[in-house]
């Protein structure tokens, strides 16, 4: 097939904090030395912000450094953080506790970080920069020295049985001297690049949590602009990681939110609905009662801290923010680590197209290290896995590290794999949800509803069993068919013959809302995300 192709000096993959950051400083540096290089971002959802979503409160420190005058701008950073609230729950009530140095968030600001980023598109595109939504990058372009030497765009108007329809458009190969891959947590073309260059072989595996949120309107007699509450406990049990949030936005707004770790053991366990409940403890349901939740998505996030980030260049191009895995899992923030890393990924970007640099560019890796990414991830690189201990010993450690040891313990935890973490059902007791009540509580199918999630249902299936024997005789049979659990979107569904005993695992692909808790979460590794049609998926626009 002849594909029709482009060429730029630099390519970035994602257009969302880190790859818009990485954009706009190599053109601002281009502008500072008066020099030439095309540069393009691709963005696999229908418009910049679409695939975008996080709690969000954003320190600002990245965002000061690479435009300074932000607020004369109208940068979208309207709601200062007033207050910080930090409890432990039971299931019906709570405790006040001390509110950790790392989340303590006076001089950030509750954002949507969508809303950021088309912002930071604007800023881009009037630096010349080409953005090209609704293009996703499915795979990788090798040259004959093994080396990146840009991407090809997915197919359009394939059938579900990999046959071109009659709207079929062959993708693009989009070339050039160097590409960036800012996809995000657990991003595809990223996970192909760290296995094919070993570039995890000297860091200890990532691990990931799944957050679910949604956004509320409330009523004004219950709103309280720049209010932060984040909270442990109920109601995830003490072996199990995770935590709420509750954001207070302008306009009646409320982000409202649970992290669950994907190390978590009992299979029965649904991210989903222990959200759903969640909203029902005493101190939460007074604060969204008469409200109306109007958003709702989900999205994994990167854990594994400082030890867990990788090799980050190959020839020919470098990984940057969460597909390299930046989260500050203390401070529950990670933007401005992912905007920081693409500024400094830029740098040596620039550097290497103005001079006679290799293809491999380890000039990056040494920025990293030498600037305050580091500092502030190091420190708190133990605090995480201490909590395979429990909630308990994990906060006592976590504050002696902190307070006692201020964060220079002479030792580093390891990580173990989230898959792996699973226990048969066999060794697990079954966990019995309410049915959600259609006000605090909602079914799946609700939900899903308000991510604004659409595919085109005659296109090829984007989760890609790698042995579909597995899902029953494996999953079904010795997990209770978990990833109908882990899914918060209703994705995976083990559907019995009729009038038989057969079962069979049913993909809802089009319901997808890109959250990758299956390629992380899968026991045997059996699901592999690969990316759909460009321009499907969720539309978390302004959430």
């Amino acid at each position: 097939m002849e594909r029709e192709s482009m060429e730029y000096d630099v390519i970035i993959v994602g257009a969302g904090p880190s790859g818009l950051s990485s954009a706009i400083r190599l053109a601002q540096l281009c502008r500072e030395h008066n020099k030439e290089h095309r540069i393009c971002v691709l963005e696999k959802g229908a418009e910049v912000g679409a695939h975008i979503l996080s709690g969000a409160v954003l320190e600002p420190r990245a965002l000061n450094e690479l435009i300074p005058n932000w607020q004369a701008l109208n940068a979208p950073l309207k709601t200062a953080v007033s207050q910080d609230n930090f409890y432990y729950l039971t299931a019906s009530g709570h405790y006040t506790l001390p509110t950790p140095p790392p989340m303590r968030n006076h001089g950030n600001y509750i954002i949507s970080l969508g809303q950021l980023c088309q912002w930071l598109s604007t800023q881009a595109e009037e630096l010349g920069i080409e953005i090209f939504a609704g293009f996703s990058a499915s795979q990788c372009l090798y040259g004959e020295n093994n080396e990146v030497i840009g991407i090809q765009t997915g197919d359009m108007g394939i059938d579900k049985n990999n046959q071109p329809k009659s709207s079929f458009q062959p993708g693009v190969n989009i070339y050039a001297k160097y590409t960036l891959f800012a996809e995000g947590c657990r991003g595809h073309l990223s996970q192909q690049l760290i296995h094919k260059y070993q570039l995890q072989q000297h860091s200890q595996p990532q691990t990931y949590g799944i957050g679910i949120k949604e956004l509320w309107e409330i009523p004004t007699s219950q709103h309280q602009p720049g209010r932060i509450i984040h909270t442990v406990g109920w109601p995830l049990d003490p072996h199990t990681y995770g935590g709420s949030f509750v954001y207070h936005l302008a306009d009646n707004l409320v982000s409202i939110g649970l992290v669950v770790g994907l190390d978590y053991k009992n299979p029965y366990l649904s991210p989903y609905q222990e959200f759903q409940r969640f909203k029902h403890h005493p101190l939460i349901a007074s604060m969204l009662q008469e409200g109306r939740c109007i958003k709702y998505g989900a999205r994994a996030l990167n854990e594994g801290g400082w030890q867990s980030i990788p090799t980050l260049h190959f020839p020919g191009g470098l990984l940057i923010g969460c597909a390299a895995g930046f989260l500050n899992v203390a401070k529950i923030k990670g933007s401005h680590t992912a905007m920081k890393s693409g500024m400094l990924a830029a740098e040596s970007i620039f550097e290497a197209l103005n001079s006679n640099a290799p293809k491999i560019i380890t000039t990056y890796q040494e920025k990293i290290h030498n600037s305050w990414i580091k500092e502030d991830l190091y420190p708190v690189r133990n605090l995480r896995p201490s909590f395979k201990w429990g909630l308990w010993p994990g906060l006592a450690y976590s504050a002696m590290d902190y307070y006692l040891l201020r964060g220079k313990a002479p030792w580093t935890f390891a990580h173990g794999k989230d898959n792996k973490a699973t226990l048969l059902a066999s060794q697990s007791k079954i966990i019995d949800y309410p049915k959600p009540d259609g006000k605090l509580s909602f079914d799946k199918m609700t939900s899903v509803s308000r991510a604004n999630v659409y595919h085109d249902e005659d296109q090829p299936c984007h989760l890609h069993l790698q042995d579909k024997t597995i899902a029953v005789n494996v999953n079904y049979k010795q997990y209770a068919g978990l990833e109908a659990r882990y899914c918060p979107a209703g994705v995976y569904e083990f559907v019995k013959s009729t009038g038989g005993n057969d079962v069979a695992l049913q993909i809802n692909a089009q319901n997808c809302i890109h959250c990758k808790t299956c390629d992380i979460k899968d026991p045997s590794q059996n699901i592999c995300w690969v990316t759909p049609e460009g321009g499907g998926g969720p539309n978390y626009s302004n959430m």
